[in-house]
């Protein structure tokens, strides 16, 4: 999705009064909602809305984050709609914003910014316990910041996708630095060793030795990386996480194998994950900075003892 097209949306809209219909397109959101406490507001939701488990079942659904029902939106008469530039489509947001509604469209590629869209659904309803959360959260990214700036990074590779090219053979994607994931790993002690590879159109000009083109407006953030590139970048840590791809504990050996030449793998650095914790931006994030620092940590007292 082009960043220019959406631009114009990324300003919550103003309200006088808090909105009473809110339809929540992402995942994330629809759970700080939730959590936050502001659930009363929350008229319908995404079919991939799952958590807090159990209070997502009271609510309407409208279809995939890519393929929602516009009509089935529109019918819930929301005042206002939340959505996401990656994972919402453009058409179906343009859409809605020609049907009259009034939408939100974030994008946030740090732990900051998912922070200011937080606090800034934090301030349209004005809340008591929403700001008792927030402040919580913004406090436990303010010691992970500290924590941060005295912890060697270790550096790591995370795949969020896999296939196979019929020439080139098993290639996987990626992500660099200009992203939320990126961002929160680095927080929590990572060292991404693709945060300056960009993604290549099309997929043989990454893979192969052809040239390329130009990508134009299109995203270059989530570059599809070869095996060789994989072992040459040699990451101490290998990240796996259960979403977008969905992989499966099991896929630890697998990639333990495939990658057998890199230090993460010689060292047993290979970990499963929930890949909500890596990709989810919004409250989620406490769950992130309590769980993911260990990954670094356990490794990094196995360099220790070495």
């Amino acid at each position: 999705m082009r960043k220019k097209d959406l631009s114009n949306l990324r300003r919550l809209p103003a309200f006088d009064l808090p909105p009473k219909r809110v339809i929540s397109l992402v995942p994330s959101m629809t759970e700080s909602i939730l959590r936050l406490g502001l659930g009363d507001s929350l008229v319908g939701i995404t079919d991939y809305c799952i958590y807090p488990e159990g209070l997502v079942n009271a609510y309407p659904r409208v279809g995939g984050p890519k393929s929602i029902r516009v009509g089935d939106v529109l019918a819930l008469q929301p005042d206002l709609i939340i959505a996401n530039q990656e994972e919402n489509s453009l058409e179906d947001i343009e859409a809605l914003v020609e049907a009259g509604g009034r939408v939100w469209v974030t994008f946030p590629k740090t732990v900051r910014e998912a922070l200011t869209d937080l606090w800034d659904l934090v301030h349209l309803f004005a809340r008591d316990r929403a700001f008792q959360t927030l402040r919580v959260l913004e406090r436990s990214v303010e010691i992970a910041e500290l924590a941060a700036s005295e912890r060697r990074r270790l550096r790591y590779f995370c795949p969020i996708w896999e296939e196979e090219h019929p020439r080139y053979g098993r290639w996987w994607m990626t992500f660099n630095h200009d992203t939320y994931s990126s961002d929160l790993l680095h927080l929590v002690g990572g060292d991404n060793v693709f945060a300056d590879r960009e993604r290549r159109y099309p997929l043989e000009a990454e893979l192969g030795e052809t040239l390329g083109e130009p990508a134009g407006a299109r995203d270059v953030r989530y570059p599809r990386v070869s095996l060789e590139e994989v072992l040459r970048a040699d990451p101490e840590v290998i990240i796996v996480p259960s979403e977008p791809y969905p992989y499966q504990p099991e896929d630890c050996d697998r990639l333990t194998e495939i990658f057998a030449e890199t230090t993460a793998a010689q060292l047993g650095r290979i970990y499963y994950v929930d890949g909500s914790l890596i990709t989810w931006p919004g409250v989620r994030l406490g769950e992130a900075l309590a769980q993911l620092p260990s990954l670094f940590e356990s490794a990094e007292s196995t360099s220790t003892e070495e």
